[in-house]
C-alpha cells in the first residue's frame, strides 16, 4: 500500500531516515512530504512511534489527466469507495490546489463529494452523510500541475500533538520540530551528557529529548483515523500497543531547563508530568541574561531563543544575545550549542563562529538552527573590548554624553521628564533617542540606499548598547522602532503588544505614554512649547484642537482654565487615549468634548466660534473630501480658509506642520483676510534646537 507522510519544511530528511528505519520503501521526497510503501499494520505502528511526521495519508489513486470539473468528477466517481467505507458512515472532503479551470478549492471539493454520493446512490441506492467536524472517513484531494491525487486520512488528529501540552508559552514550538532540533543538536549521540535549555518556556524541547532518549512511544492513546477503516483489527492493534508500551528503556538523564517566567515554568513541570518524564528534568527559575555554568561536565545547550515578534523589543533581545554570548565563552568551554532563532542579525550579536546551520519552518516563520562548538579557539576569540561592532561608535557615545550634559540644567529647571537627547547628530548613526523618565525610545530613520543593511544593523546594535550604558537605562526599558522593508505578508502582521504604559509630567500636566506598542508614543515631544503656549493662553477661551492625536494640547488647554475644549481626531483609539489623559489630570467638565471625525470633512462644514485653535495637520492625507490627496504645502490656504470661518474675532490660530522646507503663502493668506506671525523659534525647546526643521509654526489671526 502507498502512503504519504507530511511534515514541516526542513524536517523531510529526518522523516526519510525514520521511515527507512521501519524498512519502508521510499518512493519520493518532496517539500514537506515523503511518499512511501508499507504494510497496513506497520504503518499503524509508525503512527504510534513517529517523531517527525505530522500526518499520514493512504493513497487511493492519482491521475495525470485531471484538468477540469468533468475529469475531476470522473476520477472520483469511478473509485471503489465501498472498499473504504459504507453508505451508513459519514465522510468529509478536503481539497487543495488550483489550476486555470478549477480555481476554487471549495467548488472542487463539492465536485468530489457529489461524485462519491452518486457512486453510493447508484450502487446501493443509499447515500452517505457529510460530517465536516468528526467524519468516519476524511478524503483528501491534492491538485498539482502533474494531476490530482486522492488520499484517505490514515492517522487522524495531528501526530505532533502528543497530548502532554494543555498550555504553552508565548513562542510555542511544535513537538515534531522540537524532536528534529534535538536530533540535529547531536545530543542523542551521547545521552549521558547534560542537556540544558536556558529559555525552556513550556519545556517542549526537553520533554521531546527525554522521550527520545527513553525510547517512549509518541502517540499510544490517539483517536487514529485508521481505526474506522474496514482493514482495522482491534485485537492486533491492542497486541501492538501492549508491545510498544513495554519497549521503553531506563536511562539516567541529565536534563536542565531554566526560564525567567515562573508561570511558564509551572506549565513546563505539568507538561513533563503528563509526558511521564518529570523525574528526568530539573526546572529552575533563572534569567538567561545572567547565565552561569549549568553543569560541571560539558554537554549540549539546546534552545529556542526569543526573537523579535513584538514592536519595540529589540534592545531587550540584543542585550540578551550579547550577554549569552559572553556567558557561553566564560562558562561553557567544550560544550556544544544548538540555538534556534528567526533573526540572523541576532545570531551575530553572540559573536560566535557557527559550525553548521539548518533551516526550518516554525509555523509561518523561517527559522535557523545554528550549531556552535565551544572549543579552545572559540572561547579565546574575544569580542571587542567594549563589546561594540565599530570603533567609530564611540563617537556616538561621546555625542550622547555631551548632549545630555548640555541639557541637564534645562531639564532640572523646567522639571522635564521626556526629552530628545540625540537626533541624527552624526550622519552614520541615523537615529533619534528620546528619554521618558527611566526609559528610552530609539527611532531608526530610513537609511540611504547606499548603506549596506548588515552595516546598518550592526550600528544600530551599538547604538542600543551605548544608549543603555550612557543613559544608565535597563535594556528592558528601551524601545526600538526600526524602519525596514517588510517581506510578503509581514507588512500586514499584528505585533504582540506589551501593554506597558507609564506617566510623564509636563508643565503640571500628566500624560499616559506607551513606548513599545505603537510607532508613536502618545506624546509629540517637539510640540512641548506649543502646548505650553496653549496652556498659558487658554483661560476662559473656547479651544479647538484639530488632528488632536491623544489630546495632549487639549489637556493643557483644560488645565489652563479653558471655558470649553473640543478635541477632534479620526482615530477612536486616540480619542479614548485623550479621554484617559483628561481623567488622569482630574479634568471633568460637560464642555470638554471629544469627537471622532475626519478633520478636513469636519472643517468644511464647521459652525461655531473658537478663540484659540491648535491646527497641526499631517503632511499628506488621503481624505475623501479632497479631490486629490491632501498636501499641506499645496492645500494649506484652502485649509486655513476653512479654519478662518470658525476663528472668533480677536482669536488666535496656532498653525504647525512638520514638512521640511514648508513656505507659507502670505499673499494668498492676506487674500482671505488672515495675517501670519512666524513663531517656530518660540516652539523649539532646547532639545530640538539642533534640528530646526523638526516643525514650523505660525500664529495666525484675522487681518
Amino acid at each position: 500500500m502507498q502512503f504519504i507522510a507530511l511534515t514541516s519544511i526542513g524536517v523531510e530528511q529526518l522523516l526519510v531516515d525514520e521511515l527507512k528505519a521501519f524498512d519502508f520503501e521510499i518512493n519520493k521526497q518532496t517539500i514537506g512530504s515523503v511518499k512511501f510503501t508499507g504494510a497496513n499494520l506497520d504503518v499503524q505502528k509508525f503512527c504510534m512511534l513517529t517523531r517527525f511526521a505530522t500526518r499520514v495519508m493512504l493513497l487511493v489513486d492519482d491521475q495525470n489527466e485531471v484538468k477540469d470539473k468533468e475529469s475531476l468528477y470522473k476520477f472520483a466517481r469511478f473509485q471503489a469507495w465501498q472498499d473504504w467505507f459504507s453508505p451508513k458512515q459519514t465522510f468529509a472532503v478536503e481539497f487543495s490546489g488550483t489550476n486555470s479551470a478549477l480555481k476554487n478549492t471549495q467548488f472542487s471539493g463539492l465536485v468530489i463529494k457529489d461524485a462519491i454520493v452518486d457512486y453510493f446512490s447508484d450502487l446501493f441506492e443509499q447515500r452517505p452523510n457529510i460530517d465536516k467536524e468528526t467524519p468516519d472517513l476524511r478524503i483528501v484531494a491534492k491538485l498539482t500541475k502533474q494531476g490530482c491525487a486522492l488520499y484517505i486520512d490514515f492517522s487522524g488528529p495531528r501526530l505532533s500533538d502528543r497530548g502532554y501540552r494543555d498550555k504553552q508559552g508565548k513562542a510555542p514550538i511544535r513537538e515534531h520540530l522540537a524532536a528534529a532540533l534535538v536530533k540535529r543538536s547531536g545530543w542523542l549521540d551521547d545521552i549521558s551528557k547534560p542537556l540544558f535549555d536556558p529559555c525552556c518556556g513550556s519545556g517542549t524541547l526537553l520533554i521531546e529529548a527525554a522521550s527520545m532518549a527513553l525510547n517512549l512511544p509518541t502517540n499510544l492513546n490517539k483517536d487514529f483515523a485508521f481505526k474506522r477503516l474496514p482493514s482495522f483489527r482491534q485485537a492486533k492493534f491492542d497486541e501492538l500497543k501492549a508491545e510498544l508500551k513495554a519497549q521503553g528503556t531506563e536511562q539516567n538523564l541529565w536534563l536542565i531547563g531554566s526560564d525567567i517566567d515562573e508561570k511558564v515554568l509551572s506549565i513546563a513541570k505539568r507538561n513533563a508530568e503528563r509526558a511521564g518524564v518529570a523525574t528526568h528534568i530539573k526546572f529552575k527559575h533563572e534569567d538567561a541574561n545572567c547565565l552561569t555554568a549549568a553543569a560541571k561536565r560539558p554537554g549540549t545547550v539546546l534552545s529556542n531563543l526569543p526573537y523579535g515578534e513584538r514592536l519595540g523589543g529589540m534592545a531587550e533581545l540584543i542585550s540578551l544575545y550579547r550577554n549569552m554570548g559572553v556567558a557561553f565563552k566564560k562558562h561553557y568551554k567544550d560544550w556544544q550549542l544548538a540555538l534556534l532563532s528567526s533573526d540572523e542579525s541576532l545570531f551575530k550579536v553572540l559573536k560566535l563562529a557557527r559550525k553548521k546551520g539548518y533551516k526550518f519552518k516554525n509555523g509561518p516563520l523561517d527559522v535557523l538552527l545554528n550549531l556552535y562548538e565551544m572549543n579552545e579557539q572559540q572561547v579565546q576569540q574575544s569580542s571587542d573590548s567594549n563589546g561594540l561592532n565599530f570603533e567609530g561608535s564611540a563617537a556616538f557615545a561621546n555625542r550622547l554624553k555631551k548632549n545630555l550634559q548640555g541639557l541637564k540644567s534645562w531639564i532640572k529647571s523646567e522639571n522635564i521628564k521626556a526629552y530628545r537627547v540625540y537626533d541624527a547628530d552624526i550622519p552614520e548613526y541615523n537615529v533619534a533617542v528620546d528619554v521618558y523618565n527611566q526609559s528610552a525610545v530609539i527611532f531608526e530613520y530610513k537609511a540611504p540606499k547606499e548603506i549596506d543593511d548588515v552595516v546598518a544593523e550592526k550600528r544600530l546594535q551599538d547604538v542600543i548598547t551605548l544608549t543603555a550604558q550612557q543613559l544608565d537605562i535597563d535594556p528592558l526599558n528601551i524601545a526600538v522602532k526600526v524602519r525596514k522593508k517588510q517581506k510578503g505578508q509581514e507588512q500586514y502582521k499584528a505585533f504582540d503588544k506589551q501593554n506597558r504604559t507609564e506617566i510623564v509630567e509636563e508643565f503640571g500636566v500628566k500624560f499616559k505614554v506607551n513606548l513599545f506598542d505603537y510607532l508613536d508614543t502618545g506624546l509629540f515631544l517637539d510640540h512641548r512649547l506649543a502646548r505650553k503656549f496653549i496652556q498659558q493662553n487658554a483661560k476662559d477661551k473656547r479651544v479647538l484642537n484639530l488632528f488632536a492625536y491623544t489630546g495632549t494640547a487639549s489637556a493643557h488647554a483644560a488645565f489652563g482654565g479653558a471655558k470649553a475644549v473640543t478635541t477632534i481626531d479620526m482615530s477612536k483609539t486616540y480619542l479614548k487615549w485623550a479621554e484617559e489623559n483628561f481623567e488622569l489630570n482630574g479634568l471633568k467638565n460637560s464642555r470638554y468634548r471629544f469627537e471622532q471625525a475626519d478633520c478636513l470633512k469636519w472643517l468644511e462644514h464647521a459652525k461655531g466660534q473658537y478663540d484659540l485653535i491648535f491646527l497641526d495637520p499631517p503632511t499628506f492625507s488621503n481624505s475623501k473630501r479632497m479631490a486629490d490627496a491632501f498636501d499641506v504645502q499645496r492645500d494649506h490656504i484652502k485649509l486655513l480658509g476653512w479654519v478662518k470661518n470658525i476663528l472668533a474675532p480677536g482669536g488666535t490660530l496656532l498653525f504647525s506642520n512638520n514638512k521640511r522646507g514648508f513656505k507659507i503663502d502670505e499673499m494668498a493668506l492676506a487674500g482671505i483676510g488672515l495675517t501670519a506671525q512666524e513663531y517656530s523659534k518660540h516652539t523649539l525647546s532646547p532639545d530640538f534646537k539642533r534640528n530646526k526643521q523638526i516643525h514650523n509654526s505660525w500664529l495666525i489671526r484675522h487681518a
